[in-house]
């Protein structure tokens, strides 16, 4: 009779990972992501893929969609959670670390092509940052099955993860993915200087600094052409609210 390992924290953390960075549809066990990741951790890639869809039960938008997850999340799968919506980017840094931790010891993974300074201290934090930011990235653009939220471009290099709160404004939100959303570069350059804005349905506001009358052809085609337009809704992570809310009050450019 086989013994059931209990699931350490580390290990959670990298399930946690893994349900953040992988298309919702592709948390199966024949992923190869998950079958690689299962021979490190020496389980069974459908045990992977199941503690993966466990973190699916603790998100509300995903249940109005009716997507309620497995029903065995642990209570330490729970905690996490709960911690992850509380200070995003501390755990993302913890998981990232943990997965760089488990490669590295397969040989497979390591920080060292990262450019840093020869100060101790600012190496480490540029570690940190490039590892939150790697993980908001991942989880965003996944969300929204690598598309553009508004036009529904799929050129990966084209596309980037938009804090909605911005980095400099929240060090908790830095890796929350409600506080982003997949859009293409331009579209994030506008967004990042209050050009455009969401309204609480989640449809395109275009700020007045966009003028109508004076807009050239391009302009027409890439701004007029989506003001009112409903963005695309993510698998998971659905932009927070209160996000939008602040990106309305501080950022957005109404005069």
């Amino acid at each position: 009779m086989s013994i059931r390992r209990a699931w350490t924290r580390k290990e959670i953390l990298v399930a946690f990972r893994l349900y953040c960075r992988t298309p919702f549809g592709r948390l199966h066990q024949h992923n190869p992501d998950i079958i690689s990741l299962a021979g490190l951790l020496g389980r069974t890639p459908s045990a992977v893929a199941m503690k993966a869809c466990n973190f699916a039960a603790f998100d509300p938008k995903l249940h109005e969609r009716g997507v309620v997850g497995l029903s065995n999340a642990s209570r330490a799968d729970q905690e996490l959670w709960a911690e992850f919506s509380e200070n995003a980017t501390k755990v993302a840094e913890q998981a990232e670390s943990a997965y760089l931790e488990l490669t590295d010891r397969e040989g497979r993974s390591t920080d060292d092509d990262i450019v840093t300074p020869n100060d101790p201290t600012e190496i480490e934090r540029t570690v940190k940052v490039r590892r939150v930011q790697a993980f908001f990235r991942a989880a965003v653009l996944s969300s929204y099955n690598f598309r553009c939220a508004i036009s529904g471009l799929e050129v990966p290099g084209l596309l980037v993860a938009s804090h909605i709160i911005p980095w400099r404004t929240s060090s908790e939100r830095r890796a929350d993915p409600k506080n982003g959303i997949a859009l293409n570069a331009l579209y994030d350059c506008a967004f990042d200087r209050g050009l455009i804005t969401l309204d609480e349905q989640l449809c395109v506001v275009l700020s007045p600094h966009l003028e109508h009358q004076t807009a050239c052809s391009f302009q027409r085609q890439v701004f007029d052409a989506i003001e009112g337009q409903p963005i695309m809704i993510p698998s998971r992570f659905a932009p927070d609210p209160i996000a939008l809310a602040y990106h309305r009050d501080n950022i957005f450019l109404r005069v």
